[in-house]
């Protein structure tokens, strides 16, 4: 079963049980997944939407949503909060699990013993390495922090 089918199939799910905020949620990646379509068959190679292509825009979403949560918090504004907590959690159910900082960390260090990495200059390489290997499991803005405090010592 792809990528779509699976979301299709729970906002069904969750329009015949009437789950509000599932049900709006649904909606913005639906709508999120017709404008690729329209995007992918007017652009010059004229492509379908692959479960890779949907992965990217969860990916896009839950990063929005992470962006809007830190600016949540900073201002005191829980009932924001929680509705986009709760996005991010129906989001990252169909993304890869994705590695805890602490895994993180141990990657980005074997990742630098492997290339022998010994200073900020050398981060794109560490990067072009991490995603390589780790595209699908790792969040990169928090790699990038880490071999950013790595590399700088």
């Amino acid at each position: 079963m792809s990528l779509r089918d699976k979301i299709e199939r729970d906002y069904k799910n969750s329009f015949k049980l009437k789950e509000k905020s599932r049900i709006s949620t649904y909606r913005l990646i639906l709508s999120g997944i017709k404008d690729l379509d329209i995007n992918n068959r007017s652009s010059g190679n004229k492509k379908n939407t692959d479960d890779e292509d949907i992965t990217k825009l969860l990916k896009k979403m839950i990063k929005q949503r992470n962006e809007s949560i830190q600016i949540y918090k900073k201002n005191d504004r829980s009932d924001l909060l929680k509705i986009e907590q709760d996005e991010v959690n129906i989001i990252s159910n169909y993304l890869p699990k994705q590695l805890s900082e602490d895994e993180t960390i141990k990657v980005c260090e074997e990742i630098i013993k492997k290339l022998g990495a010994q200073s900020i200059k050398d981060m794109g390489k560490v990067m072009g390495e991490l995603k390589t290997n780790y595209a699908d499991c790792l969040d990169f803005s928090k790699a990038g922090t880490i071999l950013k405090n790595i590399l700088n010592k």
